[in-house]
């Protein structure tokens, strides 16, 4: 089903051109958590794969909602790993498109326990245009920005340009010279803060991180929400067992922690 959202849901002075109308599908009340926006490349490296995902999911532990564009690359990992019920993905299409396409089950997953918001009409269809708009939102929905992986005059920097602009904080991950040298180059000009240890970043932002806890690895794998058959290969019946405990719940071949 979709909505409309009648309300301000960020301030009208953060943005150029606050939008006419707001279209949702989810759960509406994600709106009312502290929320970070994380970006970056379609094409990170290794490195920034892994760092996001631990940053997304220590985020979302410590009850930030995270909020990313769902392309693939930077914006797929952050949502996957904060999990779907903790995650606002911004759409350039119309709620009645799911692009990309290789992204359409986890943009209806997340339509279904997340939510999904878009500026833009039924029927629109993918338009290069639409995501300079899409972007704007996402930075102004965070009350920081984190870019994990950023090349000279990408999108992503483009994104960096609505933070500054909105005067919010802007945070990076530290690469190698040649590497991401768009978010080198922030750090170079003293534009963003770089994250050296990714709990001492949690803990500099005002929250705990409730990752930090020698509980049930087989729990927190659950986190990120695998697919059911990586799940039984990495723990066997265990799968089984906490299916039926009720901890935890299948749906659609995806393993979710209740």
């Amino acid at each position: 089903m979709i909505g409309r959202i009648s309300e301000n849901i960020v301030e009208f002075n953060v943005m150029k051109k606050y939008p006419k109308e707001i279209f949702y599908k989810g759960n509406v009340e994600l709106l009312k958590k502290p929320k970070i926006s994380i970006v970056g490349s379609r094409n990170p490296n290794q490195y920034a794969q892994m760092m996001t995902h631990e940053i997304a999911y220590k985020l979302s532990c410590a009850g930030i909602c995270i909020v990313s564009g769902g392309a693939v690359g930077i914006d797929t990992i952050s949502h996957k790993a904060a999990g779907l019920y903790n995650t606002i993905m911004v759409a350039g299409t119309g709620l009645d498109k799911r692009y990309p396409s290789i992204n359409r089950h986890l943009i209806q997953d997340i339509e279904n326990y997340g939510l999904v918001l878009s500026q833009f009409q039924l029927g629109t269809q993918f338009n290069k245009y639409n995501f300079p708009i899409r972007n704007e939102l996402v930075v102004a929905l965070g009350n920081i920005l984190i870019v994990t992986y950023a090349d000279i005059d990408s999108g992503t920097m483009r994104s960096v340009e609505y933070a500054i602009k909105m005067k919010k904080d802007i945070y990076v991950l530290p690469h190698r010279i040649g590497e991401s040298e768009g978010t080198n180059g922030l750090l170079k000009h003293g534009l963003a803060k770089a994250i050296y240890d990714i709990d001492e970043f949690i803990a500099s932002i005002g929250v705990n991180n409730l990752c930090i806890d020698p509980g049930d690895e087989f729990l927190k794998y659950c986190k990120t929400n695998p697919t059911f058959d990586d799940a039984v290969v990495k723990y066997g019946e265990k799968v089984f067992e906490y299916e039926l405990d009720g901890k935890i719940k299948v749906n659609n071949g995806q393993i979710y922690r209740i």
